[in-house]
């Protein structure tokens, strides 16, 4: 069973975070701010890994923590629950289009904790939800999953659009990436012998 139940709670923020790399794609994620509990959901569904996600945290100050520590806490939970990593296709990736926008997504479920982010958001803002948390919320995850993440936007003007096609490509591309492979089902993808 490739699961993994991880909490974290601070000063800040109190999270609760279930994952399941076998999945369906079921999510329910509950964080009090409404954007990204929609993004979290995207994920969910187009990568097929369940997310069972709870978090209460300071939004009388910002979203922030909040999001920031969802993404610290997505990733231990993707770390624990791929384990040494034997038999994983270990990379993916996607050019994904939603509507005006494209963004296109390459992982390594390396080890090797590293984000480049070539996005840029025409506002500042999707509805009260603050644009520059999306990197935030990547940055968090690939820190704390060992994930090497590339997210580069290829065009796109409206900025909902932007942040789902990030959420999605990397949804699509970690799902490749977690798929067990079948005609090495039984060894760690590198030459190391260690990921």
């Amino acid at each position: 069973m490739r699961t993994a139940t991880i909490t974290r709670k601070t000063h800040e923020t109190d999270i609760s975070v279930t994952i399941d790399l076998d999945g369906t794609g079921r999510y329910e994620c509950q964080t009090g701010v409404g954007f990204f509990d929609h993004m979290l959901d995207q994920l969910a569904r187009h990568s097929l890994i369940d997310i069972e996600l709870r978090a209460t945290g300071d939004l009388h100050i910002d979203d922030h923590h909040t999001v920031e520590d969802c993404g610290i806490a997505l990733g231990q939970a993707l770390a624990q629950a791929l384990g040494d990593k034997r038999g994983i296709r270990r990379y993916g990736a996607c050019n994904l289009p939603m509507d005006d926008a494209q963004v296109a997504c390459a992982l390594d479920l390396s080890g090797r904790p590293y984000l480049v982010w070539n996005v840029e958001f025409p506002t500042g803002k999707i509805g009260t939800f603050d644009t520059e948390l999306v990197r935030e919320f990547f940055q968090a995850l690939a820190t704390h999953g060992g994930i090497t993440l590339h997210i580069d936007q290829l065009h796109g003007f409206n900025a909902h659009h932007i942040a789902e096609a990030a959420f999605k490509a990397v949804a699509q591309a970690l799902r490749a990436a977690v798929e067990t492979d079948p005609r090495k089902s039984d060894a760690i993808p590198s030459t190391k012998g260690a990921l």
